[in-house]
């Protein structure tokens, strides 16, 4: 339940810095705006204020902003989209991109102020970090720690062969060590969740696949580091462009491996996958449910300015078109691409969960 409401506040926080950005520009650049939904309809409930309907819908995950004449009608109103310049609605169309790079960065920038907790791979990080963790960073899939239970953000703090005292680690060499020296047995791997500790049964292989280790864990020492005001300014623009960065590679990647090769390259998560990891941010620290916001922040916005249909980059290529032409696309050709990509993410969304739903029941 907790982790439920984390989730749909995280959502909710996000649509609405989108979804605000297109409302601003759009009343900035003279436009009459019909309604502000915070779900796609039908509509639960709703409250008129001014010109514009403030509405909660019952498909909580997305949002809309509806403004008159956003369907090509009533080139003749001054209040509506389609009278305003090609400028003026690009500006509207990006407006929510921006605000989802801009939260990101807000999110980072507070975060290096106050303490990010990140990898420690240098003795001058190492030096300066406080409340040091040995955590798992990956979990393989099939692996002897996934079938037992363990999760990516977990803290070892201790192992012990079944029947033996704990022997207490503080490094991940210290991890290593004692896993290769007990392989073919049965392990006990002590975890810390907040003032309590857990354990979890693993095996440790003989011979795992290259590169996953006896257990199947990817892991690193990580600590919180903080930074004066004005460096942790150019520090979370500086992370906000890297992860941007970063986003766009993996996109590139999927979608050349799943094109190419045939293949998907990782797990492609729904609601109920990003509910899970939510929560497990939330668990760990508020530290890290700000990165994990921001993480799903960018790839919001990368995402969104994708030239796909009924995104807002694919409504941008439409607009730019009709720049080149002198004249609009059609719009009942522009309404069935954008109904036929809707329906393609519909269906995706649909398939990422119920995968994520048969995953959550067989691990």
């Amino acid at each position: 339940m907790i982790t439920a409401l984390i989730f749909i506040a995280v959502i909710g926080v996000l649509v609405l810095v989108h979804e605000w950005g297109h409302f601003i520009m759009a009343r900035r650049s003279g436009m009459k705006v019909e309604e502000f939904g915070f779900g796609f309809p039908p509509r639960l409930f709703g409250i008129k204020k001014g010109e514009t309907i403030y509405s909660i819908n019952w498909i909580p995950f997305g949002g809309f902003v509806k403004i008159l004449g956003e369907d090509g009608g009533q080139l003749d109103n001054p209040g509506s989209f389609g009278s305003k310049s090609i400028s003026a609605r690009l500006k509207v169309i990006v407006a929510g991109v921006v605000m989802n790079l801009l939260f990101a960065v807000l999110l980072l920038v507070s975060g290096n102020f106050f303490g990010l907790r990140i990898g420690l791979f240098d003795e001058e990080t190492i030096a300066v970090a406080r409340d040091k963790k040995i955590q798992i960073l990956q979990v393989a899939p099939e692996s002897p720690a996934e079938k037992s239970g363990l999760q990516i953000l977990d803290e070892i703090v201790g192992l012990q062969v079944v029947g033996s005292a704990i022997q207490y680690v503080t490094t991940t060499e210290d991890v290593q060590k004692f896993t290769s020296e007990h392989v073919g047995e049965k392990l006990i791997v002590v975890l810390r969740y907040g003032n309590g500790t857990a354990t979890k049964e693993v095996e440790a292989r003989r011979n795992p696949p290259p590169g996953e280790g006896s257990i199947g864990i990817v892991m690193a020492l990580t600590g919180v580091i903080s930074y004066p005001w004005y460096e942790a300014i150019w520090r979370g623009v500086n992370d906000t462009a890297m992860l941007t960065y970063n986003t766009i590679y993996g996109y590139y990647l999927l979608i050349k491996t799943l094109f190419v090769d045939g293949r998907l390259i990782g797990e492609v998560s729904g609601p109920v996958g990003i509910a899970g990891i939510t929560g497990q941010a939330a668990r760990v620290g508020f530290s890290y449910l700000m990165q994990f916001v921001a993480l799903i922040s960018v790839n919001l916005a990368v995402l969104n300015i994708s030239p796909f249909p009924a995104l807002d980059g694919g409504r941008a290529v439409f607009i730019i078109a009709e720049k080149f032409r002198g004249k609009p696309i059609d719009k009942k050709i522009e309404a069935a691409v954008n109904g036929i990509g809707f329906a393609l993410l519909v269906g995706l969304m649909i398939y990422v969960t119920i995968k994520d739903i048969t995953k959550f029941f067989t691990v």
